[in-house]
């Protein structure tokens, strides 16, 4: 396994490459096992480990760099790449996880290119952060613990070495919390649902559970079901920055596309390109400015969090709804002034607006943003 590498030589190639069959595996829906593969063994997968575990220690700035970077070559990909950075940007830094089990798991990624990403939402659940008590079931065993349960929406399932399940015990005063759980484990059997409009090469399927062994030290982080209901201020930092990152991305591909567009098109009513017109002109401005705002917007949480300055759960989530809002709003822009073309299967700006509208589903949601704020300003 090569060494962690800079993102801007070998990530910015490696983008294009992936842009290159993106649109193959849009149509399809399959899996990009290709561009993981180029991912693994570029090291890239490796980035946010720490050091003596064999990663580049690399903090929040420079993953969501490479993770927007990867998002203009095939946001599908940056998907998964961005959960693979969130679990390690948290595991090896909660007080709950076993020290031995974090750095076996850092070590796979450096090592082998291992996979990790959280198993959280089901079916009747939706997703936790919403609240409930999963329906997934922990069952206590002589050598640990026995899991069952279904969980929807696993990004990157094809190619995870290890799911971190969400799940409840079956104890006299049920527990919440987290398992560490290889994927190849016996009763464990992934189910090919996913079928989007958006991001349809992320291989979100089903992943079924049955009577699934794990070791006693691999339930790694469990709770009474009060302590999960205020958010995580790292992970709330790491998991919004990474998700509007992945969206500028997205944006950026968008813009791309746009203005070599309008550079080329020259109606024969007008004899000259589109870029020529003020209309046309001022739309693409109004998007450098969508873009210019989400930068800086994202630099500096990222900056803070880095620095050791937590921004609180309510910053991180109006970091994420508005770079995403711009960002769909980009993308729509573009669309409008393209026209048909825009909306063509042969050009790639229609892929982005399935793509970019996916921000929206992904948590914290604008609903839920705007309202946890309000109460706080309404005091009620």
């Amino acid at each position: 396994m090569n060494a962690p590498v800079s993102p801007t030589e070998t990530v910015s190639a490696l983008a294009r490459a992936f842009a290159g069959r993106a649109s193959e595996y849009d149509r399809t829906g399959r899996f990009s096992h290709e561009n993981i593969a180029a991912l693994r063994e570029a090291g890239v997968l490796g980035l946010a480990v720490p050091r003596r575990l064999g990663g580049a220690a690399a903090g929040l700035s420079r993953a969501a760099e490479v993770v927007r970077i990867i998002a203009e070559g095939d946001p599908a990909t940056a998907l998964v790449l961005a959960m693979q950075f969130l679990q390690h940007g948290l595991i090896h830094t909660h007080a709950a996880w076993p020290r031995d089990i974090a750095d076996a798991v850092g070590r796979a990624a450096t090592e082998r290119g291992a996979l990790i990403n959280a198993l959280r939402v089901e079916p009747d659940l939706g997703t936790p952060a919403r609240g409930g008590m999963p329906e997934t079931v922990a069952r206590c065993s002589e050598a640990g613990w026995r899991i069952t349960g279904r969980k929807i929406y696993a990004t990157g399932s094809p190619a995870l070495t290890y799911g971190l399940v969400f799940a409840r015990t079956d104890e006299a005063e049920p527990r919440i919390g987290n398992f560490l759980v290889p994927l190849g484990s016996p009763g464990l059997r992934i189910v090919e649902t996913w079928d989007h409009l958006g991001l349809r090469a992320s291989g979100s399927h089903d992943v079924l559970l049955d009577d699934v062994a794990v070791p006693a030290d691999h339930a790694v982080d469990l709770r009474a079901p009060d302590d999960w209901r205020k958010p995580d201020p790292l992970q709330q930092a790491w998991s919004c920055t990474l998700l509007a990152a992945l969206y500028e991305g997205v944006a950026r591909a968008a813009q791309a596309w746009l203005i070599r567009f309008v550079s080329e098109r020259k109606p024969g009513s007008l004899g000259a390109p589109l870029a020529t017109l003020p209309r046309f002109q001022e739309a693409i401005g109004e998007n450098e400015r969508l873009l210019a705002v989400n930068a800086r917007l994202i630099a500096g949480i990222a900056a803070e969090v880095d620095a050791g300055r937590l921004p609180t759960p309510r910053d991180a989530g109006f970091l994420k709804i508005t770079v995403t809002e711009n960002a769909v709003a980009l993308v729509q822009r573009a669309v409008e002034l393209s026209g048909n073309p825009g909306l063509t299967r042969s050009n790639p700006l229609e892929r982005y607006l399935r793509d970019v509208l996916c921000a929206r589903i992904h948590w914290p949601q604008g609903d839920a943003v705007r309202t946890a704020a309000g109460r706080t300003a309404l005091g009620v």
